[in-house]
């Protein structure tokens, strides 16, 4: 049974799309992170090596306050929670854009306060190729995001990937959707539905591509 799940994934993987799309359809209480009323996050595509650390450390206490205030209010009505982020993302960023001794005292409080908030009993991952995530991103338009290169997202893939082989203790579902279009097919997006919701996954890593 499934009462937190997290939908997770690159820049431009289509992680809120999804999110949003299983809260609709199961009446889930959903959780959206709030980047795009961070300051910061223009500036930081403009100028990382002057604004990583202030990004950073204002996502991670955004995150945390969100997550908290939401994941520890109970929900009597709603019979699951969605997420379109985990905590943890902050570490996988921090770890990319800072110097080690920006993130070495980052990843102290982090320690501090992730044991706070809860583990999803499911955590997805949403596998996109980095060329169609650039053509996503570029679809949707976003002026703050034309700064990203493909350098950036492979090394923001790469970072999700050791951070997963990392994990233990949960349940981990990668979803390869290289060739899936569920924003626009249904039946693609009932093939995602019932590969989260009705398949009984063992704790760890565990991988599906959807052709």
């Amino acid at each position: 049974m499934i009462n937190y799940l997290v939908i997770e994934g690159n820049i431009g993987a289509g992680k809120t799309s999804l999110a949003s799309m299983i809260a609709e359809r199961h009446n889930a209480r959903l959780i959206l992170e709030q980047y795009a009323d961070n300051p910061f996050l223009p500036k930081f595509y403009k100028d990382p090596d002057r604004y990583s650390f202030p990004l950073e450390l204002s996502f991670l206490a955004a995150r945390y306050k969100q997550l908290h205030k939401d994941l520890t209010s109970p929900e009597l009505f709603q019979p699951f929670t969605v997420a379109d982020y985990f905590f943890s993302k902050s570490l996988i960023f921090a770890k990319i854009t800072l110097q080690i001794d920006e993130y070495n005292l980052y990843r102290q409080l982090f320690d501090i306060i992730h044991q706070q908030l809860p583990k999803p009993d499911l955590y997805v991952y949403l596998y996109v190729s980095v060329e169609k995530l650039i053509s996503n991103i570029r679809k949707r338009g976003r002026d703050y995001e034309k700064e990203i290169t493909p350098e950036y997202l492979e090394k923001v893939q790469q970072g999700y990937f050791e951070y997963l082989r990392s994990l233990s203790g949960q349940k981990i579902l990668v979803l390869d959707l290289e060739h899936l279009d569920y924003i626009y097919v249904k039946s693609h997006y009932s093939r995602i539905e019932d590969v989260i919701f009705r398949e009984d996954y063992v704790i760890g890593l565990n991988r599906v591509q959807l052709p």
